[in-house]
């Protein structure tokens, strides 16, 4: 067989690990090495990951960091020879605003679920309703019965009542998605959750039992989260010039219109743009959900069903402010903010969070001032999309005046906006993406963050198994036609 090509289409985080794969990963190309076309809509690859100039720094536009302790990211920045541009986290924790006031989020958390009442104890703006049925829930537990998936605020809801359910537990579990956690799947998200609650007696002691154990060393233990000195932004564009040296063609601002089955061997398949047609031996589809069920529906129901994936949008608003008067918590690298928590008679606020960006990396800090984000809409709030830049900075920063005492007047401002925002991952998420996948015609492979997690490690790693898939594929088709 002729040397073998492969169109990826989508350029994100997932879509550049899938070619860095495909080209052989450190090792690097050789005579087997497919030709690899990527092709990305966008003006730029990278997707959410951006960086700018802002306030005498250079900060990330999309996503500040990510999970360290999952191995994807810091492998392939390790192949790519920027292990030196690591930053670790600076500090950790964080704070909840509950009842007018500022309160540090304690210990003896699952994924932000409660593993025992002296936690809840711990948390003073919870009431002695919300103590009562935490404790209830190690007493006498509520029956419930779960099947194959369950939404994560059934599960707390029912288990520790509805004030744990939304003031505390959603604004960790549901902020990190931008979703609600009526909606959102424990089997996609969080799964021991769900084991948990097939134990079926106290939720939070099923939850402990699963959490690992605190391993004791006499060494500091690895950083949770960490960046890249130029910015996790960074990653991106370094990735995509060390494609364009292995010969990978990166096509930007150019979208796929069609994807066609052909009935050549040579190259079973066509992708179409508005002027070109690029033969394909193999195809690795790096979009959101519902571009994939767009262009693949005709090849499978399942694979339109992908369309029902959905994203929240969200946005950003990153502020510089003076150090002065403004007296931050001692500790944690910011503050969560439930829904429905009031502005207004009439309005809640806003702001679901507020991250302390030069207290999380240190090439951020500076003397004088502090530079401060603000985040923005959920799948059910799209309050900040109705509002030009200048609306959402005004009423972002009253807000954090509200919560943030000394809060001074912003020097400089930015809002960073991402329509698409985070996929949904509604009950049944995991069944409708299986689904998808084994209706897929040969040669056809799913990756990205709307299938197999949001973050960026877990982004990385789709990205490359669809390629390590694919590598296989190809290898055992080149031998049957031997």
């Amino acid at each position: 067989m002729a040397r073998p090509s492969v169109v990826i289409v989508g350029g994100g985080i997932a879509g550049l690990a899938a070619a860095w794969e495909l080209t052989g990963a450190e090792r690097g190309p050789d005579a087997t090495t497919p030709r690899v076309e990527l092709i990305e809509a966008a003006e730029r690859v990278g997707g959410s990951l951006g960086t700018v100039d802002f306030a005498d720094r250079l900060i990330d536009t999309g996503p500040d960091g990510f999970l360290a302790r999952r191995p994807e990211a810091t492998q392939l920045i390790d192949e790519l020879g920027l292990t030196d541009q690591l930053e670790a986290v600076a500090a950790s924790g964080a704070s909840i605003w509950l009842r007018g006031q500022l309160e540090e989020i304690p210990p003896g958390l699952a994924l932000g679920v409660p593993t025992s009442s002296a936690t809840v104890r711990a948390v003073h703006g919870l009431s002695w309703r919300a103590r009562l049925a935490a404790r209830r829930d190690e007493l006498v537990p509520r029956h419930l019965v779960v099947g194959d998936d369950a939404s994560i605020g059934a599960i707390v809801r029912t288990k520790l009542g509805a004030e744990i359910a939304y003031r505390f537990v959603e604004p960790m579990v549901g902020g990190i998605q931008a979703g609600r956690i009526d909606e959102l799947s424990a089997r996609a998200l969080f799964p021991s959750l769900l084991d948990a609650a097939r134990a079926n007696g106290s939720l939070m002691r099923a939850l402990a039992a699963r959490s690992p154990a605190p391993v004791r060393s006499t060494t500091a233990p690895a950083p949770l989260f960490a960046s890249l000195r130029g910015g996790v932004g960074s990653l991106a564009p370094a990735l995509a010039a060390a494609l364009v040296t292995r010969g990978v063609v990166v096509r930007t601002a150019t979208r796929v219109i069609a994807l066609r089955a052909t009935p050549r061997d040579e190259h079973p398949w066509a992708v179409d743009t508005n002027d070109t047609t690029t033969p394909a031996h193999a195809l690795i589809i790096a979009t959101p959900g519902a571009v994939a069920g767009d262009l693949l529906h005709p090849f499978h129901p399942d694979l339109g069903a992908l369309r029902t994936i959905t994203s929240a949008g969200a946005a950003m608003v990153t502020v510089c402010v003076e150090r002065g008067a403004l007296r931050l918590p001692e500790r944690g690298t910011g503050v969560l903010i439930p829904l429905a928590t009031a502005w207004t008679a009439h309005e809640s606020m806003m702001v679901t969070a507020l991250t302390f960006l030069d207290r999380k990396w240190p090439r951020l800090a500076r003397e004088d001032t502090v530079v401060l984000r603000a985040h923005v809409g959920r799948s059910d709030d799209a309050r900040w999309a109705e509002m030009d830049d200048a609306a959402l900075v005004e009423r972002v920063t009253h807000e954090m005046a509200r919560v943030l005492p000394g809060f001074p007047p912003v020097r400089e401002a930015l809002v960073s906006r991402f329509p698409a925002g985070l996929p949904q991952y509604r009950v049944g998420h995991v069944d409708l993406v299986a689904a998808a996948r084994a209706g897929a015609p040969r040669g056809v492979l799913l990756a990205g963050n709307a299938y197999d997690g949001v973050g960026i490690p877990a982004s990385i790693g789709s990205g490359r198994r669809a390629a390590r898939e694919l590598v296989a594929s190809l290898a055992s088709r080149e031998t049957k036609d031997r």
